[in-house]
């Protein structure tokens, strides 16, 4: 290595120390989700999590019953835009932003209430009908925020599926999808001039399940124990940080090292599947927010910690797919933990 390339590589360190927390540990939230018919009432769930200590909640769509729940609540917000709303946004204008910012948000819950907005959940390799519309949605998003004077308080970004990168081992030889290029490298143009992470989604549980001929339960539940998976001068005890890494290396690959990322979805189920169960979950779910909060990073980025936001809140009876995707609840409908985590 020469000492052009370390220079660069400690200047990139030092800008993402400015951009991700460092002395209380970095952001551990939690998914509230509500595909169900039988969830407990908005206002006695936000007590809920304030009782447990969470400061730090997921939505996945702007409804306004549930954010008038947070209202004065304090507790910071990451807001979805729902997909089937990007065409309107993207072919719209500033003006048009503003309205659906104001109607759909700052109508419910006060601006300083809002950490993030997520613009989109998974849709370049979930939803690509919506694909073309993510980053003119962002942009005018964008340009809203910044009439509004929130730019700065406020940061946009899309959250993508792991999928999204290929030849994830070992984590150094991981690349964005070419085929998805024309549409990841604008947003992450946009990402890296407003300094707003990248948001992924990542579940170790589901790649365990592809690979569990190949892969230990303790090195996905990173138990610790076995023996390191070695890539280069880096050594993996777990799949978290190998995944997280993975994306590192997809981002510098293609010259955005200084974006920084956070995890937006994450988790393990306690039933309907294979490993699928309370005690895994706690193990998985303990260890992911013990490492955030301790700010220990990745082998690729030690010291910089990885804001997560755990899936998810409750069960969720009406999601469709798998049977495990209806089990991911951390709390009981009743208010009970399923399991014994903590959140600080």
């Amino acid at each position: 290595m020469n000492k052009t390339t370390t220079l660069m590589d400690n200047i990139m360190m030092f800008l993402l120390l400015l951009f991700l927390p460092s002395t209380s540990g970095a952001t551990v939230g939690i998914c509230y989700g509500h595909v169900a018919n039988n969830l407990p009432p908005p206002s006695s769930t936000v007590e809920l999590l304030k009782s447990n200590q969470i400061s730090n909640v997921r939505l996945f769509n702007a409804e306004p019953a549930i954010l008038r729940s947070f209202n004065g609540a304090g507790i910071s917000l990451m807001i979805g835009v729902p997909n089937e709303d990007l065409p309107a946004l993207a072919s719209g204008t500033a003006a048009t932003a503003i309205q659906w910012l104001q109607s759909n948000i700052f109508a419910h819950v006060p601006p300083n209430e809002v950490r993030y907005i997520a613009v989109g959940n998974e849709v370049f390799q979930k939803d690509p009908y919506f694909t073309p519309h993510v980053v003119p949605s962002v942009i005018n998003l964008y340009s809203a925020l910044r009439t509004l004077g929130l730019s700065e308080s406020i940061k946009l970004s899309s959250p993508q599926a792991a999928s999204v990168i290929v030849n994830t081992y070992p984590p150094s030889s991981a690349t964005f999808d070419p085929s998805l290029r024309s549409a990841i490298i604008p947003l992450l143009q946009f990402l890296r001039d407003t300094g707003s992470p990248f948001m992924a989604n990542v579940y170790p549980y589901i790649s365990y399940l592809s690979e569990a001929r190949h892969m230990s339960p303790d090195y996905a539940l990173f138990r610790g124990g076995g023996e390191p998976v070695h890539d280069g001068a880096l050594a993996y005890d777990n799949m978290f940080d190998a995944s997280v890494d993975a994306f590192v290396w997809a981002l510098e690959r293609e010259g955005f090292g200084g974006v920084a990322l956070v995890v937006a979805e994450t988790g393990w189920p306690t039933a309907g599947g294979e490993a699928a169960s309370a005690a895994n979950a706690l193990a998985f779910n303990g260890n992911v927010a013990r490492r955030a909060a301790s700010d220990a990073g990745t082998p690729k980025r030690p010291g910089v910690g990885v804001e997560v936001y755990l899936f998810g809140l409750f069960d969720e009876n009406e999601k469709i797919g798998e049977e495990y995707e209806r089990h991911f609840g951390i709390f009981g409908l009743n208010g009970a933990k399923a399991y014994n985590l903590t959140f600080n």
